[in-house]
């Protein structure tokens, strides 16, 4: 899901000021819109528009298999807020718009869709008991777990596969951008599924070699990865031993998890690392402000669902203090993720 930009969320903080009594029912009622936006997602809506000039709201419904009068409506929801832009019932691509081809390099449809999948929104059904609690909804939807959810439910699972690859079509070339993986030897890539992040480090910097570790069924998965200079280690980081590595990589991974369960992740990874290693924790920090920031919502999604949560830049150099390692520095990249760098102490 696109993030917004500064100069929005600025707007928007102006708004709420301006007018409160708008700000109270636009949020209180503000479900319509990712609910919008994940209908036109599941139709294909964009896809049917295509690269064409324009076509009418009707031609889009007959393509897609919608009622044409419902789908307008959706479409004029959707479209003052940025994503198509409509002049009457005749609909254009906007810039956001495009990301939900599904044929766009950076599609970010199945990262909409995703959203809106029955085991992900239905937990907010139950969102108040997170608040109460602090345990996550997802345990009272979903009895065993939001992972087996994907696992036992083929297409929900397909949907959450395309639409982690279409963020990581964005984010792993910003990362490997940002970061000089050039003087390591070997790079160890912990909980790094299929292996995108690894594979582009290892392309831009040919003499490193790369370990990928994860569970046995993901390394199973991502078999056909593997070369001379990439090698496959499966296991479970809260039961196995760790590769031994000149630079470990953890991306997006300690924001499914609590303070205790990423404290434990670290310290296998310290265990594994030699004394003044490298650890590359790459996550979406929460910003030290009050303005709105997407890491803000997606903080509620984890709390919300497998019970994990995003950090600030002070919570992560806490983490990584109690478990052996300390934060030298934090590179931001040209995508929504910082890489955050530590020392084996």
């Amino acid at each position: 899901m696109a993030t917004r930009t500064e100069a929005q969320e600025k707007q928007s903080a102006g708004s709420a000021q301006a007018n409160p009594f708008q700000a109270i029912v636009m949020m209180a009622g503000g479900v319509v819109l990712p609910r919008c936006l994940h209908a036109a997602a599941d139709l294909g809506v964009a896809d049917a528009l295509g690269e064409e000039e324009q076509k009418t709201s009707d031609q889009l419904a007959a393509s897609v298999g919608a009622h044409p009068d419902a789908l307008f409506r959706v479409l004029r929801v959707l479209s003052s807020n940025g994503i198509f832009e409509m002049t009457g019932r005749k609909v254009r691509h906007s810039p956001a718009s495009r990301l939900l081809r599904s044929d766009h390099p950076h599609s970010l449809r199945s990262l909409a869709r995703m959203f809106g999948l029955p085991g992900c929104w239905n937990a907010f059904n139950e969102f108040g008991y997170s608040v109460r609690t602090g345990i996550p909804a997802g345990t009272k939807t979903l009895p065993k777990g939001l992972w087996r959810y994907f696992q036992e439910n083929p297409e929900a699972g397909r949907i959450f596969n395309e639409a982690m690859v279409g963020k990581a079509q964005v984010q792993v070339p910003a990362v490997v951008a940002a970061y000089d993986f050039s003087r390591f030897g070997t790079i160890a890539d912990i909980g790094g599924g299929r292996g995108h992040l690894l594979q582009a480090a290892l392309e831009a910097n040919r003499s490193v070699h790369g370990v990928l570790f994860d569970l046995p069924n993901v390394i199973q998965d991502a078999g056909a990865v593997a070369s001379d200079r990439l090698n496959l280690q499966a296991g479970d980081f809260f039961k196995d031993a760790l590769p031994t590595a000149d630079v470990y990589t953890i991306m997006e991974v300690i924001h499914d998890w609590p303070d205790e369960e990423s404290v434990a992740i670290f310290k296998a990874i310290r265990k594994a690392a030699k004394p003044g290693a490298t650890l590359l924790v790459i996550e979406q920090l929460i910003p030290e402000d009050k303005a709105p920031h997407w890491a803000k919502m997606l903080d509620i999604h984890m709390l919300t669902l497998p019970g994990g949560k995003q950090r600030t830049e002070e919570e992560y150099g806490e983490l990584l203090r109690r478990s052996g390692f300390a934060l030298e520095r934090v590179h931001p990249t040209r995508s929504d993720v910082s890489i955050i760098e530590a020392k084996a102490a």
